[in-house]
């Protein structure tokens, strides 16, 4: 009988390994792929988070009105309160959420993980009696992964000239015409800085408490 022929021991180990280094290289590749779709992945959510924080804080802040957050010693009622770190104001949330009426909001850069900060918005239902506001949920987080950053204020002066930026808005009987919001992120994303107008209905308010009478007075709005 003829003897059967077959392959040598060498033969199926170099058969072996060369199935291995074929396997190898497909996982790798397939994990590279992988890495890269997730790494596109979580950049695109960055995008979205950075470009939602944005839109709501130039919506909300472009809706600002000249409604009391609070009042001054003397009684006089106190429309808008900004420094560095924080600012509080009253504006209509969007949406469905608006139905519950202006709300006083605040934004505010406050410590998170790893040692960065993160930009928070809280809201609190202004009670029509005028009583202290009702806290309404907790407190969001609009962006994360801050390194630094702050909020800057501009008015204008009496006869409507702009004035100087500034990182405290000391007037809270008016609001500020101007908001700079400006932010260092990780990871190299960028944060365009955010200079949003408020938009302040001139016939909002009338009388003694008027945050616009220095303007008026000056013949400057009607």
């Amino acid at each position: 009988m003829k003897r059967m022929a077959g392959f040598t021991l060498l033969e199926v180990l170099a058969a072996l390994m060369l199935l291995a280094f074929l396997l190898v290289g497909v996982y790798s590749g397939i994990h590279t792929a992988t890495r890269t779709v997730h790494a596109g992945q979580a950049r695109i959510e960055q995008f979205d988070q950075i470009r939602a924080a944005q839109h709501f804080m130039r919506s909300e802040l472009a809706q600002a009105l000249t409604q009391p957050i609070a009042h001054d010693e003397h009684g006089l009622p106190l429309y808008f309160s900004g420094d560095a770190h924080e600012m509080k104001f009253v504006a209509p949330l969007p949406g469905y959420l608006g139905r519950l009426g202006p709300q006083l909001q605040q934004l505010k850069l406050v410590p998170g993980d790893n040692g960065n900060l993160q930009l928070e918005a809280s809201f609190a239902i202004l009670p029509p009696d005028g009583s202290e506001p009702e806290p309404l949920g907790d407190a969001q987080v609009l962006l994360s992964g801050i390194t630094s950053g702050g909020f800057d204020y501009r008015g204008r002066d009496r006869q409507g000239h702009p004035g100087d930026w500034q990182g405290d808005w000391k007037d809270g009987h008016r609001l500020p015409s101007l908001v700079s919001i400006h932010l260092e992120l990780d990871g190299g994303r960028d944060w365009p800085t955010l200079q949003t107008p408020l938009r302040v209905n001139a016939s909002a308010t009338r009388g003694a408490n008027d945050p616009l009478r220095g303007l008026r007075a000056q013949g400057v709005v009607r």
